[in-house]
C-alpha cells in the first residue's frame, strides 16, 4: 500500500514522484531486482505541454513505474500546492548514476537511438568513467519507420542481449510512445527516454553551467547552440506556462466569489 509520502504529486496533470535524485536511483534498483518490465519518464515542461493536448501520453504517464521532474519550473510549480517536489531529478544528470550504479552492482546497459555512431561514443565514455560497466548492445536506428520485419529483428536483438537497463534515445513523445507500446515484448525490467543525454555524454552537445540549471536557466543556453530547432519549442513552453497562470488564476477568483458573502454556496445560480 503506498503512503501519502509516496503518492505522486500533480503538476499539470504529471503524476510526479517525490523523489530525490538518490531515492530514484533506489526505486530503479528495486525495479530491476523485481524483473517485471517497467518504465520510467523524465517529464521536463516540453512533456508537461505534449501531455495536455495527447491523451495517449496521459494514459502513458499513468502506467509508469516512475515520473520524476526533469524541469525546474515543475519543480517551482509544485511549490504553491500542499505537497512539493524535493528536487529536479534531470535526466542528463541520472545517467551517470544509472551507469555508476550498474557497474557497482552488474546490471546490464544497452543504449538505442541518438544520430549515428553517438550511442556508441556515449557507451565508450561511460565505460572509460566506470571500467566495470558492462553495455550489451548500441544501436542507432534508421531516421524512418521501421518495415515490420526490421522492427522485429530490433526487439529480438534487445531481447537477447537481456539488458537490465534500456536506455531509449528519442525525441519527445516517440521515446514515451514507442517504449510504452514495446514494454512487454521488449523485457527490460527498466527502459527509460532520456532524449538528448546521449549527445551530452558523448560530448557531441554541452550542457550549461551549473548554475544555470539551477536557477531553471538551461534552455536559454540550448537556444544559443540551436536556435533553429529550439526556437518554436521553447515560445510554446512559455505560453503553456502563461495559459496555466492564468488558469490558476481564474480558478483562484472563482472560489472567492463562491465564499464571498453575496456569493452561491450551494450551487444555486442566484
Amino acid at each position: 500500500m503506498t503512503s501519502r509520502d509516496e503518492e505522486p504529486v500533480r503538476v499539470w496533470g504529471l503524476p510526479l514522484a517525490p523523489v530525490t535524485f538518490d531515492q530514484t536511483l533506489d526505486r530503479i534498483d528495486r525495479l530491476i531486482a523485481a524483473r517485471r518490465p517497467s518504465f520510467v519518464i523524465t517529464a521536463n515542461l516540453n512533456y508537461a505541454m505534449l501531455t495536455d493536448t495527447d491523451d495517449r501520453l496521459k494514459r502513458v504517464n499513468e502506467r509508469a513505474a516512475i515520473v520524476v521532474a526533469d524541469g525546474m519550473p515543475l519543480v517551482w510549480w509544485s511549490r504553491l500546492g500542499p505537497r512539493r517536489l524535493p528536487e529536479r531529478v534531470a535526466g542528463s544528470d541520472l545517467i551517470y548514476g544509472l551507469c555508476e550504479r550498474a557497474a557497482a552492482k552488474g546490471h546490464r546497459v544497452y543504449f538505442l537511438g541518438a544520430g549515428p555512431g553517438i550511442a556508441a561514443e556515449a557507451a565508450e565514455a561511460l565505460t572509460n568513467r566506470y571500467p566495470d560497466l558492462q553495455v550489451v548492445g548500441t544501436e542507432c536506428p534508421p531516421f524512418r519507420p521501421l518495415s515490420e520485419a526490421e522492427e522485429a529483428e530490433q526487439v529480438a536483438r534487445i531481447r537477447e542481449a537481456r539488458p537490465d537497463i534500456l536506455v531509449a534515445a528519442f525525441g519527445q513523445p516517440k521515446g514515451e510512445l514507442w517504449i510504452a507500446e514495446r514494454l512487454e515484448r521488449l523485457g527490460v525490467p527498466v527502459a527509460i527516454q532520456l532524449g538528448a543525454t546521449l549527445d551530452f555524454v558523448a560530448g557531441r552537445m554541452r550542457r550549461s553551467p551549473r548554475w544555470m540549471q539551477k536557477t531553471g536557466l538551461e534552455w536559454v543556453y540550448r537556444l544559443a547552440q540551436e536556435p533553429r530547432r529550439l526556437a518554436g519549442r521553447y515560445l510554446d513552453n512559455i505560453l503553456f506556462v502563461l495559459k496555466a497562470i492564468f488558469a490558476a488564476r481564474f480558478r483562484r477568483e472563482r472560489r472567492k466569489a463562491s465564499w464571498s458573502p453575496g456569493g452561491a454556496t450551494d450551487g444555486s445560480q442566484g
